[in-house]
Parts: structure tokens; sequence; C-alpha cells
């Protein structure tokens, strides 16, 4: 599929620009556990995949940007100094890395770029940290600037932080520039120290259920989750003053402020706390193979977010529920930011077929459409095609 969207992207943009150009795939992301735990200074367990948006860039030698969106079928002008929201939508993930690398004291030069991918739009798996670090990505190979992957990592979020005004922590565009293939990388968002987890089971896969709901409240609900984790630390910095986050904070210091605290606010903690302690856990259990009580803990953090977090829905629900005494299946839980998207399966492949089949007939009955069906590999980052 990837191959076509290189083909395509690669034609475009040589009948629109009659210029060879330089290609780059960037990849989607799943996280298999440690969810909401980024912007909370946590642990995460993400991967890159097989789903991409693919770039072709060249220089033009103008004083123009010229940014062609196969996928939407639209294309904007516009010139370095004058990079505003006026345009459409889906471009603001890219003026913001335009912008952050103005501010970094690396005016861009004048480029064309084509662009256009398979990552499913709200479905969880990221396409905004695609098209901003690949974009990033792209433009430092296209002008030799020799900007880290760290560097394009953070310049990556800010745009997002700044000019797109979505406060994401830092775990999707890391997991576009550093992910590994057939590995799952444990990131520590406070360091950003990190390592590699082998992630191939034979005869188990990764499959996706995309609700096909749009999650339109996850932007603010998403801002406000993040403000009611700061006010948790804030209230519990009364106690222990030398914590900096919901990091610091242990179940048993957390237990013992529970009566004090607002009780919304002590969910959301409690959620944030079990998740990091859930997470390293995981790593265990990779560690020794256990595949099965690896999928029990994705089941556990589905529970946090449902009842705790408070970010799940009906559909994300109905999805998890149903495969939890399936025996093909050794866990699941909703994935990304909440209220839609999709849900991340470990399916024993020989189960997968006569699954899907009844995923589709139980969820088109229970709400009058079909569910997505992704089946995914995990893959390297960003990288030259």
């Amino acid at each position: 599929m990837t191959q076509k969207i290189i083909e395509t992207v690669s034609d475009r943009f040589k009948k629109r620009f009659q210029t060879e150009p330089l290609l780059v795939r960037s990849p989607g992301r799943v996280n298999l556990i440690g969810e909401h735990t980024d912007y909370n200074e946590g642990f995460v367990l993400p991967a890159a995949v097989d789903r991409a948006i693919v770039f072709a860039v060249s220089p033009n030698n103008l004083d123009l940007i010229r940014i062609l969106s196969v996928d939407m079928e639209e294309e904007i002008e516009v010139q370095n100094t004058h990079l505003k929201k006026n345009n459409p939508q889906w471009s603001h993930y890219l003026l913001g890395v335009i912008d952050q690398l103005n501010q970094q004291g690396l005016k861009v030069p004048g480029f064309d770029c084509v662009f256009g991918g398979n990552i499913p739009i709200g479905a969880g798996m990221s396409s905004s940290a695609a098209i901003e670090a690949g974009l990033a990505f792209s433009l430092n190979t296209l002008f030799e600037w020799d900007l880290a992957p760290l560097d394009l990592v953070k310049l990556s979020q800010k745009a997002e932080n700044e000019f797109v005004g979505v406060q994401c922590g830092i775990m999707d565009q890391f997991t576009n520039i550093f992910a590994e293939p057939q590995k799952v990388v444990k990131l520590d968002c406070r360091s950003l120290e990190h390592e590699y987890y082998p992630f191939e089971f034979k005869g188990v896969c990764l499959v996706l259920y995309d609700t096909r709901v749009s999650h339109s409240l996850a932007s603010s609900e998403y801002n406000r989750r993040r403000n009611q984790c700061e006010e948790g630390v804030r209230f519990l910095k009364q106690h222990h003053p030398h914590i900096r986050s919901l990091r610091d904070i242990t179940s048993e210091m957390l237990n013992s402020s529970k009566t004090r605290m607002d009780p919304v606010l002590y969910k959301r903690c409690h959620y944030v706390v079990e998740e990091n302690e859930r997470l390293l856990s995981a790593c265990r259990d990779l560690e020794i193979r256990d595949l099965e009580s690896f999928g029990n803990k994705m089941y556990q953090t589905h529970y946090g977010l449902q009842k705790e977090y408070e970010v799940s829905c009906p559909e994300l629900d109905f999805l998890v529920e149903y495969t939890r005494n399936q025996s093909g299946v050794l866990g699941s839980r909703m994935m990304g930011g909440g209220f839609g998207g999709c849900t991340i399966n470990l399916i024993k492949q020989d189960e997968l077929k006569e699954l899907n089949e009844q995923i589709s007939q139980a969820y088109s009955h229970e709400y009058k459409k079909k569910p997505g069906i992704y089946k995914v590999k995990i893959e390297k980052g960003t990288h030259v095609i």
C-alpha cells in the first residue's frame, strides 16, 4: 500500500513542479501502554507502524513555499514571512514547523512539497506528528542543516503546542523519529532516556478497531485533563514539596491524601500514577515474553481511562468489552486522546479472520456502521525512501 502512495505522491510532484523530489516516509504510531502519561513526565511504550505519510520535497529558488495535499486535493502558497492561520486547518501542522525552524535561526528557503498517506485521520495513530516530524526531517535533509534527531522531535512538538494550539506531550514526535522495526520503545518523558524491547511474537498480530467516531472533544478535553493533573500536583506539593509532576508520586503518597483531595482530581491522578507503575511492570512482561500478562494490563489501562480519566466513549467501550471473553484476544484498550478513534488489540493470527467478521457484525448491529479494521506491523521511524 505504501508503495502505491510513494508512486502517487512522486508522480503528482513531478507533474506539478517538473523536477525530481527528495522522498521521505513518515509513519503513524501506536502506543501499546502508557496513555496520557507523557505530559505528566511519565513513561510510554509506543512503536511506529506501516501506515505512513509520504513527502516529496524540492527547493524552488523562489521566495515561496508551495504545499500540495494529495488527500485533501488542496494547495497552499505562502511566503515565509507570512505564516498565518487563515490557511486550511491541515496546513497549520506544516506552517508550525516552518515557524519553529525560523525561530531557530534557520530561515527556510522557498520549497515545493507534495504529501499524502494512509494514516486514518482521527483514529489516534498521530497523523499530526507524522506531518510535523516528517516535514522537519525532510527539510533538514533537503537543506543539509544537520539538526540532531532530538532537535527535530522538540521543534515538531513545539509546532503543535504553539502554532496548532494543542498541548501534546513529546511521545508522538519522538516515536516518529526514533522508532525501530519490530521493537517498541520505552520512553522516559522526563529525561527522554529510552530503551527498546523486541515485539515480535509468532502467531500474534496488532490490530486496530476504528470506532469511526471523530474525537472532536479530544483537543479541549485533552487540555482540561492536563490542567487537572497540574492542579493535582499543586495540591500534593503542599504535603510533598519535592515533587515536580505526577511522575514523582507513588500510590501510597496519593492514597494518603485521598480524603483531602477533590474527588475528580484524585481520580485523574490515581489513573496516571497507576499507569506508570503498570507500564514498568508490562516491560518486565515483555522481557520474559509473557504476552498474556501484558495483555491483561492493556485491559486494566482501558478501565482506568474509562472510569477514572473519563476519556473513553460508548463505542470504544463496546469494542473492548466484546473482545474480553474471546479466546483469540490477549489484550485490548482504547488508544490515543480518547472520545473516539481506535482500540488497539493483540490477537492470535489464526483466529483473526473470524473475530474480525464477528466484531464487524456486532458493532454494525449496535451502531449502524462498520468499524474500520487495520492490521498493522511495527516498522522504523521517518527515513529517506
